[in-house]
């Protein structure tokens, strides 16, 4: 028999998963990484605990599946977009790894924007700054940890790191860095000009060869082969952003339909054959398929905060679920699915880690009164990650015809019910999901059989491995009622706006 192997290092999570050339899921192994916050809007990782929850959950899947080693075809990876990786000069990482929740350099993005420097930026780029980009947080390791700087050898993004200890081949995978502000997008190469522009010329030798998300990247060394379990030559492909991957996974490889991601951050996207470069859309990027470009809205507001509200707020409910042997998540939905859409609970800003309608902009529920529980503020956590999704989707429509097409969606949001319901009726449009629980490993490993000639090519792959899991309708009557409750949430947002800088003012004053 014939597998493929996926990786997928998110936010929160490190997977591994293993398909066959139908797209069965065989089999699945994770590991819950660390995320370090040392200071406020830090969020970082170690990246030895990250290689090395990479080689268990590989040796894990193997072990679970009983599928032998000789029996993997390929590997292919995925990880989060934006961060920065760092390997030092002296063979070990630089520092820690800073993952895309990461909001230390926030002042950046300001500055650049206020003085012009975007501006120049976004004619090669075709992009907007952001905190997260590694030109952000470049610019801030100059200023604030110049000796990091000097022993820089390789710039990696996630999924890069993980595939050069694989093989011990240093790539940059397209996809990934040019969502990182350091390439021009219409030459498809990284630019002096850029990091001129933003004051960090001094990486220019650090910046890994450039590499296609099919091309065979290197080779599982010996090495790694000890540590996981795979055969010593076995292939790895270049990999993609995870958000190229779910978008592959849900089939989504042309500009019919729209991929939406509700994991960590909250990802809105399509492909298209020419980028928006009239500022009105986030970021364009190089999506997978060589022919597109990938049209994003995107920010780490979305079921992410979710997952703190289980973790902080429902600690005990967690616990009992355990016990029980049932899912936590089942019962959440239960409580929020007891809500009719008209039923008034607070309003609630998803914004835990980093915001997009102000970097300094904090989560909140607005609106709590004495009669509301935690069932309340569970729903109030439903819509408002619904709602950024739909700010994002609102500024993405700018660039299409018209709002015909399906949204597929991916993410946490995509295995519940009554959340996937929500989203239909917020976006007032037809949502699909797909039959795979790992959607960023299955676009993976649709890539590694395209790589492997199995397939004539990515878009043909996403065909034949991709099922759709259901089909879910805007209701009417909901979708009017969002309507009102979507105009709360602006209201919301744009009440506190004088708030936040006073806000983070008094937070670095004392941190301090």
């Amino acid at each position: 028999m014939r597998y493929y192997l996926g990786l997928d290092n998110g936010g929160t999570n490190t997977k591994a998963a293993l398909f066959t050339p139908d797209g069965t899921q065989v089999a699945v192994e994770s590991v819950a990484t660390a995320a370090l916050t040392p200071a406020p809007g830090f969020v970082e990782r170690d990246m030895e605990e990250m290689w090395r929850d990479n080689c268990a959950v590989i040796r894990g899947v193997l072990e679970k599946s009983g599928v032998r080693a000789e029996e993997i075809a390929g590997v292919g990876l995925c990880g989060h977009g934006k961060g920065l990786y760092l390997w030092g000069k002296d063979g070990k990482s630089a520092r820690r790894g800073i993952l895309s929740a990461d909001n230390r350099a926030w002042r950046y993005p300001v500055e650049w924007r206020g003085n012009g420097t975007e501006e120049k930026a976004f004619a090669l780029s075709c992009q907007h700054v952001m905190a997260c980009q590694p030109v952000s947080l470049l610019a801030w390791l100059r200023d604030n940890e110049p000796e990091t700087m000097e022993n820089i050898r390789w710039v990696f993004e996630c999924k890069d790191y993980v595939r050069f200890r694989l093989t011990g081949a240093a790539r940059a995978e397209i996809t990934d860095y040019s969502g990182s502000g350091l390439m021009d997008l219409h030459t498809k190469s990284f630019s002096k000009e850029l990091l001129s522009l933003f004051g960090i010329e001094s990486v220019w030798d650090a910046l890994p060869p450039l590499c296609a998300s099919l091309d065979i990247a290197g080779h599982i060394t010996p090495e790694a082969a000890a540590l996981t379990g795979l055969l010593p030559g076995t292939p790895v492909i270049g990999g993609m952003f995870d958000i190229d991957a779910c978008a592959l996974a849900v089939n989504v490889t042309d500009e019919t339909n729209i991929c939406m991601i509700a994991g960590t951050w909250s990802i809105n996207e399509y492909p298209r054959r020419a980028p928006i470069t009239d500022g009105s859309v986030l970021m364009n990027s190089l999506f997978c398929l060589p022919e597109y470009y990938l049209i994003e809205e995107s920010s780490p507001t979305s079921a992410g905060n979710n997952q703190w509200f289980i973790d902080q707020l429902l600690p005990e409910l967690k616990a009992e679920a355990k016990a029980a042997g049932k899912s936590v998540y089942d019962i959440l939905n239960d409580w929020v699915d007891s809500f009719a859409p008209g039923d008034f609970v607070p309003v609630f800003l998803p914004f835990l880690t980093a915001s997009n309608v102000d970097p300094r902009a904090r989560a909140a529920f607005v609106g709590l009164n004495a009669s509301h529980s935690r069932r309340e503020m569970a729903r109030a956590v439903y819509e408002g990650i619904a709602f950024s999704h739909r700010y994002h989707l609102d500024r993405l429509m700018r660039s299409r015809p018209d709002r015909s097409g399906t949204i597929r969606l991916a993410g946490g949001a995509a295995r519940s019910k009554v959340w996937t319901q929500m989203f239909a009726d917020v976006m007032n449009m037809p949502v699909e999901t797909v039959s795979a629980d790992e959607t960023g490993a299955l676009g993976c490993c649709v890539a590694v059989a395209a790589a492997l000639g199995d397939y004539k090519d990515a878009a043909d792959a996403a065909a034949h491995m991709c099922r759709s899991a259901g089909r879910v309708l805007p209701r009417a009557d909901a979708a009017r009622v969002y309507e009102r409750k979507y105009a709360l949430y602006l209201k919301t947002i744009e009440c506190l706006n004088g708030l936040w800088p006073d806000m983070q003012r008094f937070m670095e004053e004392h941190h301090a």
